[in-house]
């Protein structure tokens, strides 16, 4: 199955994880990086960007009329958000970090959403749960409610723990991590991309969680 996905935050760490795969995945005929500035792209004819004000009141209409040109070529129309804060989570107040992790992703998925996209991979984290009382964790859980509410056909939710590879995650934490079991151990990130695909192409229709060992088994599937 030919497949295109429209993915956001594709310039972070799990992004590019996520691009990676999907560039090495020959069923994926398109991938459409919606950035907030331009970046030199690698040279592949399958990779383009579109330049977006993220915080524009309109946003989520703009990425509406992007998935539905995307669409327009017949192959199903896949979508993800990478979008995260990552290092700088701790020198963000609570109202920025739901601003962009609530905010915008919430619009992102609206506007896929309008424009008939069924199939939509969310990056969350260990934890998640808006009931939580960890602050992150409470937002993270809050942003997950917020995209399941939406209602997608296809909705798969990644909870990494701690991610290798990831330029924000200290090399001895990484290391430390592949000690830990479970959900909050280490994972690499690369293994997250081939996860998300792999989900694309064979997930189920529902709302999906997928934790270290299920995204590890998951990278091995597409």
């Amino acid at each position: 199955m030919n497949f295109r996905v429209l993915v956001a935050g594709g310039t972070g760490q799990v992004g590019s994880a996520l691009v990676r795969a999907l560039r090495a995945t020959d069923a994926c005929t398109e991938i459409v990086m919606v950035n907030r500035r331009a970046i030199s792209l690698p040279a592949d004819a399958r990779l383009r960007q579109v330049v977006m004000d993220t915080g524009d009141a309109h946003f989520a209409d703009e990425i509406a009329k992007l998935a539905r040109t995307c669409s327009g070529h017949g192959e199903p129309l896949f979508a993800a958000s990478c979008i995260g804060i990552g290092k700088g989570s701790r020198q963000w107040g609570e109202e920025d970090i739901k601003k962009l992790e609530i905010g915008v992703v919430g619009a992102f998925a609206r506007g896929c959403l309008a424009a008939g996209v069924g199939t939509f991979g969310l990056l969350s984290a260990a934890g998640s749960s808006a009931k939580s009382r960890i602050r992150y964790a409470r937002i993270m859980g809050e942003k997950e409610d917020a995209v399941r509410s939406l209602g997608f056909k296809r909705l798969a939710i990644f909870r990494p723990g701690i991610i290798a590879g990831n330029a924000h995650t200290p090399g001895f934490l990484a290391l430390l991590g592949r000690f830990v079991p479970g959900s909050w151990g280490t994972i690499d990130q690369d293994d997250i991309g081939r996860a998300f695909v792999g989900e694309f192409l064979h997930g189920q229709d529902g709302t999906t969680i997928l934790e270290n060992a299920a995204m590890r088994l998951r990278s091995r599937a597409h």
